[in-house]
């Protein structure tokens, strides 16, 4: 059982390996506010109608906008979010974000197309906003990272001369969680 744990905690590491490098280097520059950068065009937009604040409807609008620039919708999830007394629609993605305002009269609209540098590309990635097969990949290494956890702390109080070391780590690691957490 020992040496079968061991196999599949190296398996499991060298597999998710390329995943976890991408969380941990985006997260940790992400905590510092370092999230990466965009390339940012605007455009105008005649409307035939005002616009309203309807998710769909204004995700249809802009979906046509860009279509008609050839540029690709965004891979992520559309918002709509109240902005004083009026709206904006967001459609943020990996490889973009993609902003609807009203114009400055009811016949235009301001549409914003921000591409991602490669550095915030994957920022998107960590943050959710890459499509179905990458939402999969991400949730697969959160499971793979509770595994390896896991199956190094069994096999650290299954060793002899590591149990003692695998007990103490945890109670300390344990107090440093509870304590940061609880002044923060």
């Amino acid at each position: 059982m020992h040496r079968l744990l061991v196999r599949w905690h190296m398996l499991v590491a060298a597999f998710l390996f390329p995943g976890i490098v991408l969380f941990l280097i985006t997260g940790a520059l992400y905590t510092w506010g370092s999230k990466g950068d965009y390339v940012s065009q605007d455009y105008r937009i005649a409307l035939s109608a005002p616009l309203i604040n309807d998710k769909e409807a204004l995700q249809a609008v802009a979906a046509r906008a860009l279509a008609e620039r050839g540029i690709a919708v965004p891979t992520g999830q559309p918002s709509v979010r109240e902005v004083g007394d009026s709206f904006q629609f967001e459609w943020s993605g990996s490889n973009r974000d993609v902003s609807l305002v009203p114009g400055t009269d009811s016949a235009s609209a301001k549409l914003t197309v921000k591409d991602t540098g490669w550095h915030r590309y994957f920022v998107q990635l960590h943050k959710a906003k890459g499509g179905t097969a990458f939402k999969v990949y991400a949730a697969i290494v959160a499971l793979g990272l509770f595994f390896l956890v896991t199956s190094g702390l069994i096999v650290a109080l299954r060793v002899p001369n590591m149990r003692r070391g695998a007990i103490v780590g945890s109670v300390v690691g344990l107090g440093a969680f509870a304590a940061i957490a609880a002044t923060s």
